[in-house]
């Protein structure tokens, strides 16, 4: 009796979801043979698979009908993460299915003007001639439609959310569902369940890139975001003082247990530039993002300015890169972008 022979009587147990030999597929192995006695490995996802019992039953079944097999060991052991990915991928969720690339913009502290980075990095490259949709996912205090002036409430169609377009942008945002004024109260699973909805229940259409604003911090919000979107490449933002620095390593880190590329990272609020002097005035210190930057190998991107324009385009509803295309810190917004695409496209 020989491996190919055990082989050959194993192909007769089948995944009864994937209709395949569990030899096909890989979820039997280390075959081993001494005299009549036969062992192998059987890969589970976890030890206490409901499969398990039925397997092992069915290995144990086809294996001791041949007369050679005197006894037969089943040890089950886990397929990795990645393993169990390639055997069952999850199904696309409906809404994103026609986009191309997912583009998170996140931070680990609040007040950092992530939302403001995000607004105008999605203009900046739907100025490029992307397509370009905008997910407000900072489920605790969505601030995207104050930022793009829209107060209209979200339409459905076929029982799908209609995106609103404005500045050339798709636009959805939980800001845009009930009052502004409103609180919202999310907890635990109820976190993961809205961002599945705002990214599977949405007609998002054809996107070359989906740019997602995470609320600042490591928690639900974003790990959902990672389970649901594994090739999503994600933005970092800090700003140069070192209470935003820890703040944000943390969240580096979270991204990194995840699986997600980090694209690289922008540095708000570098620098204000005074009618009264030349040199920048360094608000909040002076060269973190670089810091940080050489830290952690990740490429900074570019450094925004506290820039009266920017602040005047978040309260009127009308952002930098549509009030001031031409200005200089349009331009790092642009320059931001090209880099985004150079590594993403």
């Amino acid at each position: 009796m020989d491996e190919k022979q055990i082989k050959d009587a194993l192909q007769a147990v089948l995944h009864p979801k994937l209709k395949k030999s569990l030899i096909d597929i890989g979820m039997i192995r280390n075959i081993s043979i001494k005299g009549g006695a036969v062992t192998l490995s059987l890969a589970l996802k976890s030890d206490r698979s409901p499969l398990k019992k039925v397997l092992i039953g069915e290995i144990e079944k086809v294996l001791g009908a041949l007369p050679e097999v005197s006894s037969v060991q089943v040890e089950v052991i886990t397929l990795s993460r990645e393993e169990f990915e390639h055997l069952f991928p999850k199904a696309p969720l409906k809404g994103i299915e026609k986009v191309k690339h997912f583009l998170a913009v996140a931070s680990g502290k609040g007040g950092v003007g992530k939302t403001t980075i995000a607004v105008n990095v999605a203009l900046a490259l739907a100025k490029q001639g992307y397509k370009v949709g905008l997910l407000d996912a900072d489920v605790y205090g969505p601030s995207v439609p104050v930022m793009l002036g829209i107060s209209e409430a979200l339409a459905q169609e076929d029982n799908m959310i209609v995106p609103k377009e404005k500045y050339g942008l798709q636009i959805v945002s939980l800001g845009m569902t009930a009052g502004q004024n409103e609180a919202f109260i999310w907890r635990g699973p109820l976190v993961s369940k809205m961002i599945h909805q705002l990214l599977g229940q949405v007609k998002w259409g054809e996107l070359d890139y989906l740019v997602i604003d995470l609320p600042p911090g490591t928690g639900d919000p974003s790990i959902a975001i990672a389970q649901a979107l594994p090739r999503c490449s994600i933005l970092m933002i800090t700003t140069p003082q070192e209470v935003a620095l820890a703040d944000v390593r943390r969240a580096i880190g979270l991204f990194h247990k995840t699986g997600q590329t980090i694209v690289g990272l922008v540095e708000n609020m570098s620098y204000f530039l005074s009618n009264q002097s030349t040199q920048p005035i360094e608000i909040f210190g002076h060269g973190g993002g670089k810091r940080l930057s050489q830290e952690t190998d990740i490429p900074l991107l570019g450094a925004i300015p506290l820039a009266i324009e920017i602040r005047q385009g978040g309260d009127n509803g009308v952002p930098l890169m549509v009030s001031a295309p031409d200005s200089a810190t349009a331009a790092i917004f642009q320059t931001i972008a090209k880099k985004i695409l150079d590594k993403t496209g």
